[in-house]
């Protein structure tokens, strides 16, 4: 069985979300969550109480450790530099568990290089390979920007470089098809930057990238527990072999395994189509 840790800050619906996708089909990948992990601790906010609510729920280990708390006593400057010390004592309280691998979810802190290399710590990226770095909504404005045809997201191992570790898995997602075609047409030569500011998250076209986005990367994290689970995909000390072929970090959007097909298939079994 697949031993999984997750890694999550649990600030809203998108944590609760992805963490019940994932828990209901356990049993499908042969795999169990052995802790659930968050830098925020009980009573800090209504998001994560109710995430941890959720957690309890399923009866999994909870261990939390406030990165807020954590910088009050460090008494100023910035987190970076004491990101490490902070690892360090998480490190301590996840001490008695031994995960295969673990995710990032919803995990608002990057890890450290030490944490890195004690895990094989699997982050949920919103693009391509070889698409935009950032935060998913930074995301979707460059899309637009470049006026892309298509993005997709990615599953990588963390590093000590935000957003291009090794590759592990990936999907497309199409941004030319009849459905967006309006809003391409509607956008046309106008300028990103004013309609940014002036209708944001509302933007008809942003939300429709998003969207598309957004149905399949739970699909993404299954079955790329689902690949580890039964071989398909190995991590070792920092490297990523897909059925037999090597695969180093260097955000090749040819690495890691495709797992378009596999997440069609899926999301027509739950009824929930690509498109």
């Amino acid at each position: 069985m697949l031993r999984i840790g997750w890694f999550s800050t649990g600030r809203g619906e998108g944590s609760r979300g992805l963490l019940r996708f994932v828990y209901e089909r356990l049993a499908d990948i042969d795999a169990g969550i052995e802790f659930v992990f968050s830098n925020r601790a009980p009573g800090e906010a209504e998001g994560s109480d109710e995430y941890f609510r959720l957690v309890r729920e399923y009866g999994l280990p909870l261990i939390t450790h406030s990165s807020a708390e954590f910088r009050r006593r460090r008494r100023g400057g910035r987190f970076a530099e004491h990101r490490a010390e902070y690892d360090a004592e998480v490190q301590q309280l996840l001490a008695e568990y031994r995960p295969d691998v673990c995710v990032l979810a919803g995990y608002m802190l990057i890890a450290s290089g030490e944490m890195c290399r004690s895990f094989p710590l699997l982050n949920l990226h919103p693009a391509l390979p070889d698409g935009p770095i950032g935060t998913w909504q930074e995301v979707v404005w460059q899309l637009i920007e470049q006026r892309a045809t298509r993005t997709g997201a990615m599953m990588h191992l963390a590093t000590e470089v935000v957003d291009r570790g090794p590759v592990v898995s990936y999907v497309t997602v199409p941004l030319n098809t009849p459905e967006l075609e309006l809003h391409w047409q509607e956008l046309g030569e106008r300028d990103v930057a004013e309609i940014k500011e002036r209708q944001g998250e509302d933007y008809g076209l942003f939300r429709q990238i998003r969207a598309a986005q957004y149905r399949r990367e739970p699909y993404l994290l299954l079955e790329t527990l689902r690949a580890l689970g039964n071989g398909t995909i190995a991590l070792e000390s920092g490297l990523v072999e897909v059925t037999g072929a090597e695969v180093s970090g260097s955000g090749d959007p040819f690495g890691g395994l495709c797992l378009d097909d596999q997440i069609e298939e899926a999301m027509l079994r739950d009824g929930a189509p690509p498109s």
